[in-house]
């Protein structure tokens, strides 16, 4: 991008080929370091993921690490009352899209918003991406590029001077590629019923499923995500490296013995490494790791059977 191209003539499209459907948004200037991350990390192809208790909004797991620790200058204080249409970079890894009606309120970073033409399609691609994440688990994927432009794909690779944590970030990231766009065997596996440690009480699965789930999102989101942040923020390092050991290895270890076997072993050589990584090694290699964890929660939550309650519905709360 040349010095003298703005935010606004920024346009990106947002394509989901199953469904035949590509929509425009329009980078604006609210949160312009949001918005650069952004338009350089194009092209990127992921899993669509749609809200499960907000509402009407589409949201993806997108390649850019810098997103944990990217402050944004511009917040909408309640993204209920957002246009439908803006479209929000999150701290969480996500490019959300809201196209209707939210339920929970939450602050959130716009960077641009769907052109008025396309709202059309983005309601048809919004309920089919509904149906696939509630339903049929049809594997919708989205590829954000910048119009115009052909499609693509990449996963970005950091670095780490030392040894130990610069061939952990490079297996974290061969996985990561290895499973952005396909579903995790070991998660499959699990949403069959085929668990090695025999993890489920009187060979229940569903219970399984829930603490998998319910485990893997923060430990992405909140431990990983905030670790990064405290770095960026010059934390100490003797208390950075307290964190991490307080906070990762309980839930990892017991992801590992639900079915992620991999976790678990990525997670006992960033400990094993942890005394010798400088501010900037940990930084790398906690960014890595949140990449590759949030990548198996976007999984989870594709994969988790919602409908097996279908019959409970939410009910109106008595005056």
């Amino acid at each position: 991008m040349s010095t003298t191209t703005t935010l606004s003539a920024r346009h990106i499209e947002i394509s989901w080929p199953d469904l035949g459907i590509t929509v425009t948004a329009e980078l604006d200037d609210r949160n312009p370091e949001l918005a650069d991350a952004l338009w350089e990390s194009l092209p990127y192809r992921s899993l669509q993921g749609h809200a499960l208790v907000a509402g009407q909004h589409l949201y993806h797991h997108v390649p850019i690490p810098s997103l944990l620790h990217l402050h944004a200058t511009h917040k909408i204080a309640d993204r209920r009352d957002a246009p439908d249409g803006t479209v929000f970079c999150s701290g969480l890894q996500h490019l959300g899209i809201k196209y209707g009606e939210l339920s929970e309120p939450m602050p959130a970073s716009p960077v641009g918003r769907i052109r008025q033409e396309d709202m059309p399609a983005l309601l048809e691609a919004g309920a089919a991406v509904w149906d696939a994440v509630y339903a049929t688990k049809k594997q919708i994927l989205v590829e954000v590029r910048k119009a115009g432009t052909a499609g693509g794909h990449r996963i970005p690779r950091l670095t780490a001077a030392n040894s130990d944590a610069q061939q952990l970030i490079h297996d974290l990231h061969a996985e990561t590629e290895r499973i952005w766009l396909t579903a995790p065997p070991e998660l499959a596996d699990l949403h069959e019923g085929l668990i090695p440690s025999g993890a489920g009480s009187y060979e229940t699965v569903l219970p399984t499923l829930l603490f998998v789930n319910g485990e893997t999102r923060p430990l992405g989101y909140a431990t990983y995500g905030g670790l990064v942040r405290a770095a960026v923020a010059n934390m100490p390092m003797d208390s950075l490296r307290q964190m991490a050991r307080l906070l990762i290895g309980v839930p990892a270890e017991f992801l590992g013995y639900c079915g992620l076997e991999k976790l678990w072993a990525f997670t006992e050589r960033v400990l094993a490494c942890l005394d010798e990584l400088d501010r900037e090694d940990f930084l790398a290699v906690a960014s890595q790791m949140a990449l590759y964890i949030n990548c198996l929660g976007a999984w989870n939550l594709h994969l988790f059977p919602w409908d097996a309650a279908d019959q409970l519905r939410r009910q109106p709360v008595p005056q």
